[in-house]
């Protein structure tokens, strides 16, 4: 069984607060999870990152770098 088969049961809102709370606590593992294997993260100042190998590399470094926080709207 895909260990991440919770992850296909969530709606996109739940989905979504999974990944602001995530990011807000730099849980990189925990956001990556949440990626597919071939995602794409597309940051408007950067070139686009390719792979969920590529995304846990780049959020690590963010995260490494500086703290950043997402606003919940909703």
């Amino acid at each position: 069984m895909n260990n991440n088969y919770y992850l296909l049961k969530m709606r996109p809102k739940e989905t979504l607060k999974k990944w602001i709370d995530c990011f807000n606590a730099s849980d990189v593992a925990g956001i990556t999870a949440l990626y597919a294997d071939d995602a794409v993260n597309h940051q408007v100042a950067n070139t686009p990152v390719v792979g969920k190998e590529a995304i846990y590399r780049m959020f690590a470094d963010e995260f490494a770098t500086a703290k950043m926080v997402c606003i919940k709207y909703f």
